[in-house]
């Protein structure tokens, strides 16, 4: 009887690892930070090494489910990469149009002033903001829609 209770309690624990060994690698994580508020998110688009296609870049930028959070104009905005994401270098785009240059820290602020300014593309009380993985060819793709808190 223990015998068979033993043989019963392996093959369901090799099961179970088996399971988990099929399930995908999650991808690195982005993070946006106003005051003590913050949202993080796995990669839109991508994420996983390969470069992305232009055409998939475009797609990954009118994704639905994007995470908000609320900015005070007057507060400031701060991104945190994993650091696999920094070791390939990475820029903040707003409404797809790179609003910094490339860097290989893994923080950076931006005043939350910017994303609500014309000047910087800003359009109306919320702004596509994403943090695109790659020098040049963009491998990665994370957005975030961050909402003007008047």
């Amino acid at each position: 009887m223990r015998r068979r209770r033993a043989v019963a309690v392996a093959g369901v624990v090799s099961a179970g690892l088996l399971v988990l060994s099929a399930c995908d690698k999650p991808t690195p994580m982005a993070t946006v930070t106003v005051g003590s508020d913050s949202v993080n998110s796995e990669a839109t688009c991508g994420g996983e090494g390969a470069a992305l296609k232009q055409s998939d870049l475009a797609g990954c930028l009118k994704d639905k489910g994007i995470k908000s959070i609320s900015v005070d104009p007057d507060a400031t905005v701060r991104f945190g990469v994993d650091p696999e994401i920094a070791d390939k270098g990475w820029t903040i785009l707003m409404n797809g149009q790179p609003l910094t240059d490339s860097s290989t820290k893994t923080y950076r602020t931006i005043p939350g002033s910017v994303f609500f300014n014309a000047q910087y593309g800003a359009q109306g009380d919320s702004t596509l903001v994403s943090i695109k993985e790659g020098d040049k060819d963009a491998s990665g793709l994370w957005n975030f829609k961050l909402e003007k808190d008047a």
